[in-house]
């Protein structure tokens, strides 16, 4: 019987090196819908052409059909290879391949019996945006390379006048990747409710993104990430801290799905675009500025004030500093046939509104948005709001009753500076245009005006402005020039009050720090400038500051940004020691206490400081060993007790 016995080589370096999975492993097949791979079936005795051979292709209890199999085979050695290409619309998912032959009795069997022998291996099949039947197809290389294979991006966030680039390692191609990605399939509550319902629907990307949309939060279900938005980080990780999808995913699936704290958008953003690119799904996280969350599908963004300017903060519609998602690449046949609405679609895994019951958001075509055509699903509406609606100002009088200033609705307020990272640079891709006219034409005016039966704004009768006299850093003074004219044609009295509050970034009022307050009169026609010098602020708010304006209700944000200096080697070799150095300067006249310091890389390495004391500076340098080749991208983060959130970055060339 041992002769019987074969030996099955799945030529998984030479598969995975033609599909574009190697970065995954060499050792376990993984192979992309629509191209062919090749198996070899070893037997130890000639194989003839009048016996059968039947190759069973399932996932769970899915059959694969319309496989298409060339095969070749040696008589002498009985050698038999099979040339397999998984259909277009495979389900993405780990497979099983099962070989069954059947040898003649006069041959084989003393018995007169047919033989048959099982040949079980595992395999995963991936979307193939290299191929042209594909949902997912990208035409462009250089795409495919940024939005599928690059482990590394930039994530910004800030203000639409202020902003930098955060890195983040996305690292679809570690350790662990197989196992967690289709664990977090496995686990989401349709394939609980009906798993091979569930398990067919995964050859359809919209369904795929849909799925990994809702189970990157923890909301519904065993998904990855909580979220936290109070500053009360005390039992898990501040959501600055983070700077790979790797540690988390990681956490997640060695500690049986249990979500990780905690997260904010660009968290969830990057776990997400990790698992897109593992899948094969083009993908890339997406910065929207002063993004409007509208909660009542009113399509507009409304805030409320006092008499005296101050912000009424409660649950209404906010408009965010920025807010961070993801566009998958990906057909949308469902919604036209002619691929008017195919390409870019967003998807949202921040939990902010239910869609279907569910925490997730989208794919909404990024066309369909431009175009204002919010009766589309998924959660066109809901994205449109994010990016291009009239933010529409009430004063509440003392008495409770509301009123519109109608004069002082912005059309132009929301939705600024989307942005991306550019393909195969570290420049920054503005997208703003993909997803609205530009203001003041008139289609952009139709496209909202086609959603929702807004009254025309009054003429603006007087112009205010704010302008900052830097970017600002941390432990520097603020100051503000407050400029105001009067467009009228007479001469206005005018009681200005200029109230500063500190807020997060979605927006919420953490406390009062400035109230400044004058009477003027402006002739017709005449400017007004002003400084607001404000250094009275608590800089354990240091993320964001949020001036509010009386009359005008109109705000400016800055974003405080710390950053470190660093100094990197910048090319190293595979396998060889390489030393890396990062200096950090303390500004401040008092020591920081319970300092770390985070080295992460995709395949590079961690590490830990000591505290630093006032005004001195400190080196340290780590010794490392690259395990693996290529342009990779080290990312520094320092954190202590006065302040967190100080990050910088260097590419390396590891060559090989």
């Amino acid at each position: 019987q041992s002769a019987l016995e074969p030996n099955l080589d799945l030529h998984c370096h030479a598969n995975n090196v033609a599909h574009n999975t190697h970065e995954i492993s060499t050792s376990q097949l993984i192979v992309r819908r629509g191209q062919p791979f090749s198996i070899t079936l070893e037997l130890d005795f000639a194989f003839s052409t009048s016996e059968s051979l039947k190759l069973t292709v399932e996932t769970g209890a899915t059959l694969l059909t319309c496989c298409s199999i060339n095969a070749t085979s040696s008589l002498q050695t009985g050698c038999v290879t099979l040339n397999v290409t998984p259909p277009a619309d495979a389900p993405v998912g780990k497979y099983s391949l099962s070989i069954e032959w059947a040898e003649t009795a006069q041959q084989h069997s003393p018995t007169g019996k047919t033989l048959k022998k099982p040949m079980l291996v595992d395999s995963l099949t991936r979307s193939l945006c290299w191929f042209a039947d594909d949902w997912v197809y990208l035409p462009d290389e250089k795409e495919r390379q940024e939005y599928v294979m690059n482990e590394q991006g930039h994530i910004y966030r800030g203000t639409a006048h202020c902003f930098s680039p955060m890195f983040w390692d996305f690292g679809q191609f570690e350790e662990e990747m197989v196992d967690i990605c289709l664990k977090l399939l496995d686990v989401n509550p349709k394939h609980k409710r009906d798993p091979e319902d569930d398990v067919s629907a995964r050859c359809n990307p919209i369904y795929v993104g849909r799925v990994i949309s809702a189970m990157i939060n923890c909301y519904d279900d065993m998904g990855v990430l909580q979220g936290c938005w109070d500053g009360n980080y005390h039992d898990g990780v501040c959501p600055t801290r983070w700077t790979s999808s790797v540690s988390i995913l990681q956490r997640w699936f060695q500690s049986d799905c249990k979500a990780v704290k905690y997260g904010q958008c660009w968290v969830f953003a990057g776990v997400m675009c990790t698992v897109m690119r593992f899948f094969g799904i083009p993908c890339r996280v997406v910065t929207n500025f002063e993004s409007g969350h509208d909660t009542n599908n009113s399509l507009t963004i409304d805030q409320y004030f006092d008499e005296y300017g101050l912000k009424k903060m409660g649950k209404e519609d906010s408009i965010w500093n920025f807010h961070v998602w993801v566009e998958g690449w990906m057909k949308r046949p469902d919604l036209d046939q002619d691929g008017r609405y195919d390409g870019w679609q967003v998807l949202d895994p921040t939990p902010q509104e239910r869609s279907e019951g569910m925490f997730c958001c989208g794919p909404a075509p990024v066309s369909a948005i431009h175009d204002g055509h919010t009766n589309l699903k998924y959660d066109v509406p809901f994205v449109f709001s994010e990016v291009n609606a009239d933010v529409v100002k009430w004063k509440i009088k003392a008495d409770g009753s509301k009123i519109k200033m109608k004069y002082l609705t912005d059309t132009a307020k929301v939705g600024q500076k989307i942005s991306t990272k550019a393909v195969g640079s570290t420049a920054i891709n503005d997208l703003t245009n993909t997803y609205k006219y530009k203001e003041g034409k008139d289609a952009n005016a139709n496209s909202f005006s086609q959603r929702l039966g807004l009254y025309q704004s009054e003429t603006i009768r007087y112009m205010l402005s704010y302008r900052q006299e830097s970017c600002l850093r941390n432990s520097q003074d603020i100051k503000l020039n407050l400029k105001l004219s009067n467009r009228g044609h007479s001469v206005k009295s005018l009681s200005i009050s200029v109230n500063a509050q500190v807020t997060n970034y979605t927006a919420t009022k953490v406390k009062n720090v400035l109230h400044d307050s004058c009477f003027q009169r402006l002739n017709a026609g005449q400017g007004l400038s002003t400084n607001h010098p404000t250094d009275r602020y608590d800089r354990t708010y240091f993320n964001h500051f949020h001036p509010v304006t009386l009359k005008t209700s109109r705000k400016f944000h800055v974003a405080f940004i710390i950053l470190c200096r660093n100094i990197f080697t910048l090319l190293a070799r595979l396998h060889h020691p390489v030393m890396v150095q990062v200096e950090f300067k303390n500004p401040l006249n008092e020591t920081l206490r319970f300092c770390s310091l985070t080295i992460s890389g995709s395949g590079l390495f961690r590490s830990d400081i000591r505290e630093l004391p006032a005004n001195t500076t400190l080196t340290h340098q780590i010794q490392t060993t690259p395990y693996r080749a290529g342009l990779r991208t080290v990312v520094a983060d320092f954190d202590c007790s006065a302040f967190r959130d100080v990050k910088d970055s260097c590419t390396v060339y590891v060559k090989p």
